[in-house]
């Protein structure tokens, strides 16, 4: 028997993860770990459950962004190509590295980035779309590797690496979301395997996740380019802060 107060907070829990997931191209497991965590299951289960989660976060995205026409589906290939194993690559690095100092660095980089975000660029133009292909599957590489050691969404780069190359915010967003179906399917299937997938979260999560996904999706759509950039970079200054705060070691949700 499901207790409905898990059920109602597991359904919540979705809807407000999909919901920022699909308006920032994020994968979510910035906010369902540690809400997972928080509820009772493991740290490693509450990752994998994660994982697995996030797939249907990015599908559900991704048909909302596919019907507005706005995912470059070449340069999300070019994206995931790399970043599935770069992400294989940084999960076998965690062996080896201290993941500890590494979070401390990458956050306050991550800093620089969401204040370089949050400027923009004077006169930029929103729907003018001219990318350097070369350097995508160079970029997908870097952010799988930050995603399997530091334990971070592949969107918390791939969005600023987009619009750095010189993709709109919306499309950065939309492609983003698309290219996390490939890592989060690979990243699922690992973390299956090695035991780390509850399932019986997941009937709780989807519904509220596919939900989620599809209403920010349409608030995406419906904000301004500087105010999607803005939004972005200060959810990504929250997680830089955070990132920074774990790594020297404080307990942080």
């Amino acid at each position: 028997m499901i207790d409905t107060a898990i059920l109602l907070k597991a359904f919540v829990t979705g809807v407000v993860t999909g919901t920022l997931a699909a308006m920032f191209g994020l994968g979510g497991g910035f906010l369902l770990v540690p809400i997972l965590n928080l509820m009772g299951v493991e740290i490693h289960h509450a990752v994998g459950t994660s994982s697995a989660s996030i797939i249907f976060t990015a599908l559900s995205s991704s048909y909302a962004y596919h019907r507005q026409k706005r995912i470059l589906y070449r340069v999300g290939i070019l994206l995931a190509s790399t970043a599935v194993v770069g992400a294989y690559l940084g999960a076998w690095m965690t062996s080896f590295i201290s993941p500890g100092k590494l979070k401390v660095i990458f956050g306050v980089t991550l800093i620089f980035v969401a204040y370089r975000m949050f400027r923009g660029k004077r006169g930029e133009r929103r729907e003018e779309i001219s990318v350097n292909e070369k350097l995508v599957p160079i970029g997908g590489f870097f952010s799988g590797i930050a995603s399997g050691l530091l334990g971070v969404g592949g969107g918390i780069i791939n969005v600023p690496l987009l619009t750095w190359l010189g993709v709109p915010i919306h499309y950065a967003v939309a492609t983003s979301s698309f290219a996390i179906v490939f890592t989060s399917t690979s990243s699922a299937i690992k973390h299956y395997f090695l035991g780390n997938v509850e399932l019986y979260w997941l009937p709780l999560l989807v519904p509220g996740l596919i939900i989620g996904a599809q209403i920010g999706a349409r608030i995406a759509k419906r904000t301004k380019a500087s105010s999607l950039r803005k939004g972005f970079a200060v959810v990504m200054l929250i997680l830089a802060i955070r990132m920074i705060l774990k790594g020297l070691g404080y307990s942080v949700p």
